[in-house]
């Protein structure tokens, strides 16, 4: 478990750094700060002292190495736009994202998977057919749809909820719903189709035979059984929503990690970017390896060995 452990950190390792020369090259090819951040009427003598001011005046290769010198020591940068150290900012942002994120993922798994439980032990039923007009619904209409949905009903007609902000729980309930909402239908729909497959098995009949409770045939053997392939999807997810949630945040004002993302793109504020790709691509690189870990752990058929 330990070697394997140390290889996906070396594989995370290595693709970090592949991420930082990609996102390096391609924030350089959007355009240039000094003529964004410059008034029109600075000449270019001006736009060239602010480059060296900047650092973008040198080679490519030499900002980059200095770029990579400053990740190894924890400096990814100070802000062009804000003047302050870019992974500040990223920190700060990345804070709201992963409590609303996490708030989402918790809807749709508290959502999702128990409604493709039911919809799979009653195939036909009242839980199964709603499950499906559910899922449908889910994943066929954007999140940004849900939002202004939800504002319109929850906040605007029967006033329990603000219709944005950032604050407490009721703050993040909207966003999280709306966010939540097409994770929940693909979880159900991919728990409804594993656990239909595992109450099928011969070892559920021999179960059942035995005489085992029904809750403990579907809930401890069966869902055991179904849990990998979820759990999968449920992580993924969690990366795709963290990433993703740019609409919702701009919808509900939230001051998350992908509008700070947006923002920064429109800036040219090359450091904040950089930054953002760094700290999420380490954080989705950690959530996969500890989904990794947990499989050992649900599943003992599973080894990390040679």
């Amino acid at each position: 478990m330990v070697s394997y452990i140390l290889r996906r950190l070396g594989a995370g390792l290595a693709t970090v750094l592949l991420m930082t020369i990609i996102i390096f090259v391609i924030v350089r090819l959007v355009g240039d700060p000094a003529h964004l951040m410059l008034p029109p009427e600075a000449t270019e003598a001006d736009r060239d002292l602010f480059r060296q001011q900047l650092g973008t005046a040198d080679p490519l290769f030499v900002q980059y190495l200095r770029f990579l010198g400053g990740l190894i020591q924890g400096d990814l940068g100070t802000s062009f736009r804000y003047g302050v150290p870019a992974l500040g900012i990223v920190l700060e942002r990345l804070g709201p994202s992963l409590y609303l994120t996490g708030t989402a993922m918790a809807f749709a798994v508290g959502l999702g998977v128990p409604l493709g439980i039911l919809s799979a032990v009653r195939p036909g039923g009242i839980a199964d057919q709603a499950g499906r007009l559910f899922a449908v619904l889910g994943q066929s209409a954007p999140p940004f749809f849900f939002a202004l949905l939800f504002i319109r009903f929850f906040a605007v007609e029967l006033h329990w909820l603000p219709t944005g902000g950032y604050g407490g729980f009721t703050h993040v309930l909207l966003p999280a719903m709306a966010l939540g909402w097409y994770s929940a239908a693909g979880l159900m729909r991919l728990t409804q189709a594993n656990m239909a497959e595992a109450l099928n098995a011969e070892y559920i009949k021999m179960a059942r035979i035995k005489g085992l409770p029904e809750h403990v045939v579907v809930l401890k053997h069966a869902l055991a059984n179904a849990a990998l392939p979820v759990i999968t999807f449920a992580a993924s997810q969690f990366g795709i929503l963290l990433g993703g949630a740019v609409s919702i945040e701009a919808v509900f004002s939230w001051p998350g990690f992908g509008k700070l993302i947006v923002d920064a793109i429109s800036q040219l504020d090359y450091t904040v970017v950089q930054a953002a790709v760094v700290v999420s691509a380490a954080l989705f690189i950690l959530i996969n390896l500890v989904v990794d870990l947990l499989y050992a752990l649900i599943d003992p058929r599973i080894r990390y060995g040679r």
